[in-house]
């Protein structure tokens, strides 16, 4: 999003950011095409001196489906972790056998029902596996390894410790041995994530050699999966994962080993936030301007249940009042309307707002639609794609009849008569 010199309004691939607001109303979710395929180009660049990579789109980050057809059209494959994202995938025109199912807790119920809709399956505790092993002997799969790296942004969004739910852990290896053994399960692919917000290469690089280490157990290997979890700019001049520095250590590390190994592999990733978060963002309108003793609130037509990031993992995402750019700074705390705790932002320096004014919130991307809810029977907002110069409605904001959609009437007879009437 980029201030215009001549007419001092922010715009978002050439599209007037205020205009949105006003043919679409708030609040309101938008993303930039440009940005997301400039992510994903980024990251294919940074691994160019690999042979063969696959990049898949960790879609619970944001699932509309014209993203995920952006991201198709990109050539990206699909990370899922439900059966539901895997049929959104599917009608978004992503061929089962590029879309990786880790899912996690879930029924044999459920898994059953996606290895008939033909999707690779990540398989991340024992019992699962043995499962697999009794019942579809003949079904490749991959499993996801908790290597006990403590890695990620805070403790919500570090997935690979020893207390984590996620993964079979690395010292079961010679139990995940004898079961692909005496079962003979094939194992095509090993995975491992640890977590969200990873700045240090580092991180990466001892992972790398734990799952390595790993591969080598399995002799069918056809694809080595390192997750994601890098990190992105959150603030103004804030700090993000060198993909440049990343993709030399991972492709040097990656092409010694197939060469080692002498295996034909493909390096995989699923990343989400780095792909989307950069192109959202959401916009909302200030309701009233509310002085306390000891704050300024900013009260929106919004609340966390649109955007829940900064309530649930204390996110921080940038705001800026768009509506008056070169205004003077002050200090507010933005909040929104639930009846709840709802704070998006503690003593922000923003220019000076009014009742009426257009904030605008960065990084909107991942996690923010994907993650929002009728808290308070509010309606979800729309969603709108900026691509090569038009906004383009991607979906409509929600109305009343969409809170009874599912709702039924049985027409029960709540009326009783009171004890001792006659």
């Amino acid at each position: 999003m980029f201030l215009n010199e001549t007419t001092k309004r922010f715009e978002i691939g050439g599209v007037d950011v205020l205009q949105l607001t006003q043919d679409y109303d708030t609040p309101l979710f938008v993303y930039d095409s440009a940005k997301i395929e400039a992510q994903y180009s980024k990251m294919k660049n940074a691994l160019k001196k690999v042979k063969k990579v696959k990049i898949n789109y960790a879609c619970k980050a944001l699932t509309n489906i014209t993203i995920l057809r952006l991201l198709k059209n990109l050539g990206s494959g699909l990370d899922a972790v439900s059966y539901q994202e895997i049929r959104l995938g599917l009608e978004a025109g992503f061929d089962p056998k590029d879309i990786i199912y880790t899912p996690n807790s879930v029924s044999i119920e459920e898994l059953e029902a996606c290895m008939k809709l033909g999707v690779k399956v990540n398989i991340d505790n024992i019992e699962t596996l043995e499962y697999m092993g009794m019942n579809h002997p003949n079904h490749p799969l991959c499993i996801r390894i908790n290597p006990h790296i403590m890695a990620g942004g805070h403790a919500k969004i570090s997935v690979g410790h020893i207390d984590s739910k996620f993964g079979i852990s690395i010292h079961q290896m010679p139990l995940v041995e004898r079961l692909v053994d005496t079962l003979n399960i094939q194992i095509e692919g090993v995975h491992m994530h640890t977590g969200s917000d990873i700045l240090d290469v580092d991180v990466f690089s001892h992972a790398a050699a734990l799952l390595f280490n790993v591969a080598r157990k399995f002799d069918n290997l056809k694809y080595i999966d390192f997750g994601s979890g890098f990190k992105v700019k959150y603030k103004e001049n804030d700090i993000e994962t060198n993909m440049e520095d990343f993709g030399n250590m991972m492709s040097e590390r990656f092409n010694a080993f197939c060469e080692e190994t002498g295996k034909d592999l493909t390096l995989a990733f699923e990343p989400g936030k780095f792909l989307v978060s950069e192109a959202g963002y959401f916009l909302a309108r200030t309701n009233v301007i509310k002085q306390t003793t000891s704050a300024v609130f900013a009260g929106l037509d919004t609340g966390f249940n649109h955007m829940i990031r900064p309530m649930f993992y204390g996110a921080h995402h940038h705001i800026m009042n768009i509506s008056n750019p070169l205004g003077k700074p002050k200090i507010y705390t933005v909040v929104g309307y639930i009846c709840e705790t709802d704070t998006f932002g503690w003593n922000r320096k923003i220019n000076e707002i009014k009742e009426g004014d257009i904030l605008c919130f960065k990084n909107a991307g991942a996690y923010c639609f994907s993650m929002a809810s009728n808290y308070n029977s509010r309606y979800r907002p729309a969603e709108v794609l900026i691509h090569k110069g038009a906004a383009h409605l991607i979906r409509k904001r929600e109305s009343f009849e969409d809170l009874l959609y599912n709702q039924t009437d049985p027409q029960l007879d709540f009326n009783s008569e009171k004890a001792g009437n006659s």
